[in-house]
């Protein structure tokens, strides 16, 4: 997890509480949906029922089934249910009531909307100071809107989850447009808050205290920036960075980020730079992962129309039509640095550590060139413009076979061996090329948070 304290960030250990949705069905007749925390199930269940009033003793329940891993908790108890329940919609720090995890149609805030730190820290302090009545006696949340520069709409209630509609209902009368807003909050982020700050198209929460695993999944995925544990000088960044202005990262010196998005996609039946893991393209996927660790990033592409939502440079093949070589060489001959990491547009889980790794090993060689246990990765390699004689001559015979070029360039092999032991799984390397390799990653959590540094 990413902390950043009084101008420079670094990486710190960190686990989000969990939210668990356990959906509890007595006698054949489903009841509620419970959102807790994922242990000792069966207690809370059980305590639930009794606080309810729905039985008294253990021999009240006829059968008790709860499966940890599906949430799945089935009882039978003695007597019938009320023909007809009423609900008591909680005011405290509960879930309160929400009618599913994906109430509201999200929107997404515009790609560009970023925020500084001070700006955090700035609105987080007027919050505080709007806060009276937390200041009176501390059993009220707090929450506000702003643009970045001042405070649009303030809001207390009981609940964390109260102080969120409150807003909504503000903005409504007040005919103010959350969307690309900063939203505080005194409380907890949960997985409700995150799904509603969703649906006004937030592009940053920030909070005092702790989100959940899945507020952080939500914000991943929704691309909302998420901060927390603001205090003082310092907060902890859980989801999409890319939200913040922070001038205490470093990025690597001398070395432009390539994507290639050409390709056929001929295996897969479609263009797979815009198929979504969980709700991010692919492609962007990618992007995030190397906008952390460069400052430039081209896109290779001969569509660029069709990337408008990925904020970097366009380029097009010299050489059209001559696969990932033509690539290459378009790239090298427009970036500004000496040196280019280039990446397939397929690779959703790179490994940053090990892309510094291979980004600052120096030496008199064109290409720098990673050993994995299927064979050598050229798509996962650093390219120096010394290669551009070459590639010249080849791509003008006709010749478009990478592996060629690296057979008549100087290239330096990484071996498997110093590469497992940065990315022991070889995960970095994954390529998605089929409907099958879709599919196993398809409805898997989004790849791991961006490598943090410390500023020297």
């Amino acid at each position: 997890m990413l902390r950043y304290d009084k101008g420079t960030t670094g990486e710190i250990a960190d686990d989000f509480p969990m939210e668990f949705p356990i959906k509890l069905t007595v006698n054949g007749r489903y009841l509620a949906t419970l959102v807790a925390s994922p242990h000792e199930i069966r207690f809370l269940v059980a305590g639930f029922l009794r606080t309810q009033g729905f039985v008294r003793h253990i021999n009240d329940f006829l059968s008790f089934g709860v499966c940890d891993e599906s949430g799945e908790a089935s009882i039978r108890i003695r007597g019938e249910l009320p023909e007809r329940l009423t609900p008591v919609l909680t005011s405290g720090c509960g879930t309160g009531i929400s009618f599913s995890f994906n109430a509201g149609t999200p929107q997404r805030a515009e790609r560009s909307v970023r925020f500084t730190p001070e700006a955090i820290f700035t609105m987080m302090r007027e919050m505080g100071q709007l806060s009276e009545r937390y200041g009176r006696h501390g059993g009220i949340h707090s929450a506000a809107v702003s643009d970045g520069t001042t405070i649009l709409l303030h809001a207390e209630d009981l609940g964390r989850h109260n102080t969120i509609d409150r807003l909504a209902g503000q903005a409504l009368f007040n005919d103010i447009d959350l969307k690309d807003s900063l939203l505080l909050t005194s409380g907890r982020v949960s997985s409700e808050m995150a799904t509603k700050a969703a649906s006004l198209g937030v592009a940053l929460i920030a909070s005092r205290t702790s989100p959940t695993d899945l507020a952080v999944r939500i914000c991943t995925e929704q691309g909302i920036g998420l901060v927390s544990y603001v205090r003082g000088e310092s907060f902890r960044v859980a989801a999409s960075p890319e939200r913040l202005i922070l001038s205490g990262q470093r990025h690597i010196a001398g070395v432009t980020a390539v994507i290639l998005a050409g390709g056929a996609s001929s295996r897969m039946g479609q263009n797979k730079a815009l198929m979504e893991i969980n709700g991010v393209a692919m492609i962007e996927i990618v992007y995030r992962s190397v906008a952390e660790l460069f400052e430039d990033v081209l896109l290779v592409t001969n569509f660029p129309e069709q990337y408008d939502f990925i904020p970097c440079r366009k380029i097009v093949d010299i050489y059209p039509a001559m696969g990932p070589l033509g690539g290459i060489h378009a790239a090298l001959s427009h970036c500004s640095t000496d040196r280019a990491f280039v990446v397939a547009c397929d690779m959703p889980e790179l490994d940053r550590p090990l892309i510094r790794e291979l980004c600052t090993i120096r030496c008199n060689a064109d290409v720098v060139i990673p050993e994995t246990p299927g064979g050598l990765e050229p798509l996962h390699g650093v390219y120096g413009k010394s290669c551009l004689p070459k590639m010249e001559k080849m791509l003008r015979r006709g010749e478009r076979r990478v592996l060629s070029f690296l057979e008549s360039a100087e290239a330096r092999l990484v071996p498997r061996g110093r590469i497992a032991r940065t990315n022991p799984d070889f995960s970095s390397f994954l390529n998605i090329n089929t409907p099958e390799d879709f599919q196993r990653v398809a409805h898997h959590p989004l790849p791991q948070a961006p490598e943090r540094t410390v500023t020297p």
